[in-house]
This record gives C-alpha cells, structure tokens and sequence, in this order.
C-alpha cells in the first residue's frame, strides 16, 4: 500500500517538471516571431485598404411612403390614406392588409371590396404605385406604433 502511494505521489510530482529538451535555440524562436509579425502586417494592409461596403443607407422609394402626393400600396403604412377622405380606415385597411400588390391595378380584387369602396379607389388611383415590398416597411403597414 505504501509503494503504491508512493508510485502515486511521484507521477503527480513528474506531471509538473518540465522536459529536459524543453528549451528551443533562440534563432527558432526569431523566426516564429518574424513568421507571426509578417502575418500580422499583411492583414492590416488588407484592412486598411478593403472595398467600400456600398450599403443601402436610405429607402429610395421614401417619396412615396407618405410624403407626397404619391402613395406606394405595397409599402405605405395605413394612417398615409388619412390624406385621402373616404378612405381611412375601412378602404385603406383592405388595402394594407391585402397586399403585396404587382399592379395599383391589383387593388380591386382584393375579396370583399364592395361597388362603393371600388369607386373610392378609382377616384385616388392616380396617387397610387405599386413599388416591389421592402421587409423594412412592409411589417409596419398596419400598425406603426405612432398614437395620439
């Protein structure tokens, strides 16, 4: 029982003792270093000289949101249509919830749009395009957290 304690005690002591060929010629260690500091300047030349990212700081269709006189139905959010006398809220809310439209002219098939809301389209149609849906404002056409 005691040899093997002891056995025990002197491979643990062993773990902690460093190798007898642990030590490297200082020239070897020169080079890694030179190897490591070369990489390190070819990634910040690349980072100083990297692409612009050309990201899309603004929506180019941001006329048509509201704005204008021009309303886009596929982006526009609900409360636009208040420009708009008889077609806030019941109108404009089929509008907005019916989309996304390829055509203004897609409007009046939307299901349970009766003669009258129809005629209240025709007469705004000229103040209306349909611009391909974008997620950022697309999500907001019903509710866009603006209260009074």
């Amino acid at each position: 029982m005691k040899l093997a304690i002891f056995a025990a005690l002197v491979s643990f002591a062993a773990a902690f003792v460093a190798p007898q060929n642990a030590q490297r010629a200082s020239v070897e260690l020169a080079a890694e270093r030179r190897e490591f500091l070369s990489s390190i300047g070819a990634a910040a030349g690349m980072a100083a000289f990297a692409p612009a990212a050309n990201a899309i700081r603004d929506y180019d269709n941001v006329k048509y949101l509201g704005g204008g006189q021009v309303v886009d139905i596929n982006n526009a959010n609900v409360r636009v249509y208040l420009k708009m006398p008889g077609l806030y809220p019941s109108v404009a809310g089929k509008i907005a919830s019916n989309g996304p439209y390829k055509s203004v002219g897609d409007v009046y098939n939307i299901p349970g749009l009766s003669g009258a809301e129809k005629d209240m389209i025709k007469k705004y149609e000229s103040r209306f395009t349909a611009q391909p849906p974008s997620a950022d404002y697309v999500i907001d056409r019903i509710n866009n957290g603006l209260y009074r």
